[in-house]
């Protein structure tokens, strides 16, 4: 599974077709779990961006496929971020120890 971290952002359209928002997203989140993908959290906010979501999808393409067809409703423009659990942060640590090893070892104060 990936995790997604999406940032939205109104467009002019979207806010000339506010009062369609709620069922709108109800229907993107139905779509999104008949592809196979589950949201998370989904919340309305102020400041920079008007929504944001974290979304669960089995594979990149999915995922990327429902971002695509998001923003090519023309409502919305997302910014899209992947999001690691603590445990996948801590293998890849691993992996870069393992892979920069003897790099790491030359950096000064290194034991």
């Amino acid at each position: 599974m990936v995790r997604k971290i999406m940032l939205m952002k109104l467009t002019d359209n979207g806010v000339k077709d506010i009062m369609n928002a709620p069922r709108q997203i109800e229907e993107a989140i139905s779509t999104f779990g008949n592809m196979g993908g589950k949201m998370l959290c989904f919340y309305t906010v102020t400041g920079e961006y008007d929504y944001i979501a974290i979304a669960e999808a089995p594979d990149e393409e999915i995922a990327m496929a429902f971002i695509m067809g998001l923003n090519a409703g023309g409502n919305i423009r997302t910014t899209t971020s992947n999001a690691f659990t603590t445990k996948e942060f801590t293998t890849m640590v691993e992996k870069c120890h393992l892979c920069f090893q003897d790099v790491l070892d030359m950096r000064p104060g290194a034991v």
